[in-house]
């Protein structure tokens, strides 16, 4: 197979400090009295690998819920003797001002806090430890950095009620910050003067504004000659405002798009604007005009339009003022505009709605910093993988994996991206992606069951998986994909639907897979929340999909498992099992899985008394009759009786029925099968069967197990010839033929 793009390993860089990180005690680390992280004496680590410390750690926090975060971590980088820090991007409630204030002695050059919500303005006087040497801050979306907490004096009661008030502090500015260039204040709180804050900066070349609302920005031409990059994503534009940024005629990357669903905006965007940028921007490389009405057509007639081939030259633009560009501009942001649809875009990339490209090119864009945008950029791609085919189906699952881990408690991502994942991950794209990929989608798909409680996006999430190979390549995941699958079934109020695929994957977990599986499983309470889904099923009388899951299910835990057996029993199985029967005597796939548990049950010597009742025995004897679902029901239940007869007429505790009686009709009831029936049964190993061949206690057991036997290998000889030969079968059968207890057509079978 073609190697995948996607498919080739972590570098061993990424290797080691995702293993450090979680297992810093053993590696970087030790515990000072028991609570406090300290690096080893001896360590030195340099900026290239301090940054991956602390840039993975806060990624390993926010996308691993299994991954515990230090208090002290942070502590670990307060000597640059020891450990040097340069770029770091910390992100959201991981980081607070302790932690900021511990590597205060390092020299940043690169410092991005998004989204930081629990930074306050003590945060502010830290940043001035690195005013000499940061060249990059951002702080996206910090919306308390620019509080300080004011105690009021006077009365105690009064101080009780309101402990601290929040005051925005005024008096900061970036004084000092000699060496600064690049600078993110997006979303920024509304009070906070920006000319005054910024105006201490000498050469400013990139200045993100989004969503601040500033009426007069006149100050921004102070940096003319050095001011390279500008956005003002969700500002109210004016005629100043343009004015303005056209003497900015250093810009490369110009953003001014917006949300268009966010607010009413008076600007509207006209042909003599844009060709004002085009005529004085002349280095324009990036324009975002996303979200924007346009007042009044700026196309070229549209006969003209749709002729020759798509060209991305400026003199066969269909948007007239883009005519006026030297060379085509290597991004143009049109999403949400009718711009989009046009023909001839003079730009290398495109972000719009009019197909898989522009699509992709819009959630790669604003996935960072516009989750508002980015939801509907996927909605769209959910469109297209369900409706057409992706043809960038890679890039398309990298970008939605992205977004999802990036925005993990952002509803509408949660809810679009999960459905997307679900049309990009089914059987037609299967072979275009990587184990890698894959398991990136399944550890998304499970952050997003653990965080969202949502009815959408567990079911998205439930159905996503069921595109994958189960238990294989769940495996990896094992305990945490159960854990979460048992949680959504034990809910009290719950939806049909997701109870369904949920019961499904369940069983499709315990299916063929390792004992010591099985045995975690079942200690997480798997009996216990298959039996509640039983009871609530009978008590509604309905023998539905998730009645037979769950029986099926059960069927499959218990399979050698003694410790699953033995709970079955514990919490009442049996009697389910007796008014299921009762309530549902027509369901044949329901007494199949039924009796295929209790068959799992009474290959377990200690709780076989359990099953020694009257009732119990009655049942199974009659059962032997049963033409359900061919010949499983009367085989598996001949196969509980054949293990019971085989502890003795002394364990048989009964006066009614009769031992003879019940031998009897197995007798009867194993002459009446039809020898090459083909089973609706699958067997890992033979070892249960074979142990019933040794003996003369039961010849009816005996004969059972041969009979089983060579169904299975004359009918499926390649499946179950060599699990016969490897478990030892041929010898026990030798000594079949040559007993003298065993009855002749059981030597004939075996034979």
């Amino acid at each position: 197979p073609l190697k995948m793009a996607s498919d080739s390993p972590e570098s061993l860089m990424t290797l080691c400090t995702d293993y450090c990180l979680r297992n810093l005690e053993g590696t970087l680390c030790y515990l000072l009295d028991n609570e406090t992280l300290r690096l080893h004496p001896d360590i030195f680590l340099p900026s290239e690998i301090c940054d991956k410390l602390v840039n993975e750690y806060v990624e390993l926090v926010k996308t691993d819920s299994i991954f515990e975060p230090h208090e002290s971590f942070f502590t670990l980088f307060s000597d640059p003797r020891s450990t040097r820090l340069a770029r770091i991007h910390l992100r959201e409630q991981i980081v607070q001002d302790q932690d900021l204030e511990a590597i205060r002695k390092q020299d940043l050059v690169e410092l991005y806090l998004t989204n930081c919500e629990k930074l306050t303005a003590k945060s502010l006087q830290t940043l001035v430890s690195f005013s000499h040497t940061l060249i990059s801050l951002s702080l996206f979306g910090c919306c308390n950095i620019f509080y300080e907490e004011e105690n009021p004096g006077g009365c105690e009661d009064d101080c009780l009620v309101n402990p601290t008030r929040q005051v925005l502090v005024k008096d900061f500015t970036f004084e000092g910050f000699s060496r600064l260039r690049f600078l993110n204040l997006g979303r920024l709180i509304e009070g906070v003067n920006v000319e005054t804050l910024l105006r201490p900066l000498a050469s400013l070349a990139a200045l993100d504004l989004s969503g601040i609302q500033l009426n007069d920005v006149g100050f921004l031409t102070q940096w003319k000659d050095t001011m390279v990059s500008l956005v003002l994503y969700n500002m109210d534009l004016s005629e100043e405002h343009i004015q303005v940024i056209a003497q900015l005629r250093k810009l490369r990357h110009l953003d001014i798009s917006r949300d268009h669903l966010s607010s009413y905006y008076k600007f509207k965007l006209t042909r003599r604007v844009l060709n004002l940028f085009v005529e004085n921007l002349v280095n324009l490389t990036s324009l975002d005009i996303s979200g924007h009405t346009m007042l009044e057509n700026c196309t070229i007639p549209s006969m003209e339009e749709k002729m020759g081939q798509t060209s991305i030259e400026p003199a066969k633009s269909s948007i007239a003022p883009f005519r006026g560009l030297k060379r085509p501009l290597q991004f143009l942001g049109l999403f949400e505009t009718s711009l989009c649809r046009l023909t001839h875009i003079p730009a290398y990339k495109v972000s719009g709605d009019k197909n898989e490209e522009q699509v992709l090119n819009a959630i790669e864009a604003y996935t960072e910093h516009r989750p508002e945008i980015t939801s509907r950029a996927i909605n769209l791609l959910f469109d297209i993988a369900r409706i057409e085919r992706c043809s960038q189906l890679l890039r398309a699952l990298q970008l939605v994996i992205t977004a999802l881990k990036c925005h993990k408690d952002d509803k509408n991502i949660q809810v679009t991206g999960s459905a997307a994942l679900f049309y990009l991950t089914n059987s037609e794209y299967r072979m275009e992606q990587s184990v890698k990929l894959r398991r990136q989608v399944i550890q998304v798909v499970l952050n997003g069951m653990e965080s969202y409680q949502e009815v959408t996006v567990q079911r998205n999430c439930c159905l996503t998986l069921c595109n994958f190979s189960i238990p294989e390549e769940l495996e990896f995941q094992y305990r945490r994909v159960n854990e979460l699958l048992l949680n959504i079934l034990n809910q009290s109020r719950q939806d049909e639907s997701i109870q369904r695929i949920a019961v499904h994957l369940c069983n499709a977990l315990v299916c063929q897979v390792d004992n010591d599986h099985k045995e975690a499983v079942g200690k997480m309470g798997f009996v216990m929340t298959m039996l509640k889904l039983i009871q609530k099923k009978l008590a509604d009388k309905t023998c539905d999909q998730v009645m037979e899951f769950s029986w099926s299910a059960l069927w499959n835990i218990t399979d050698e498992t003694p410790d699953n057996c033995e709970m079955f029993l514990n919490y009442s199985g049996m009697k389910l099992f007796l008014e299921c029967l009762k309530e549902f005597p027509e369901k044949q796939e329901l007494h199949r899985n039924m009796l295929g548990l209790l068959g799992n049950v009474a290959e377990v010597k200690e709780l076989r008394p359990q099953l020694m009742t009257s009732q119990f025995i009655s049942v199974f004897s009659n059962l032997l009759e049963s033409k359900a679902d061919g010949i499983e029901v009367s085989y598996n239940a001949c196969g509980v009786l054949s293990h019971i007869m085989f502890d003795g007429p002394e364990a048989w505790g009964i006066c009614e029925p009769h031992r003879e009686e019940v031998v009897k009709r197995m007798w009867a009831a194993i002459q009446s099968w039809d020898i090459n029936s083909r089973r609706n049964i699958n067997y890992r190993s033979f070892e249960p069967i074979l142990r019933l061949l040794p003996q003369g206690i039961s010849p009816v057991s005996q004969h059972w197990a041969t009979w089983a036997l060579y169904n299975l290998v004359s009918v499926y000889p390649d499946k179950y010839c060599p699990l016969l030969i490897k478990e030892g079968g041929i010898p026990l059968l030798k000594d079949v033929i040559k007993m003298a207890s065993a009855r002749q057509e059981t030597k004939e079978m075996a034979r």
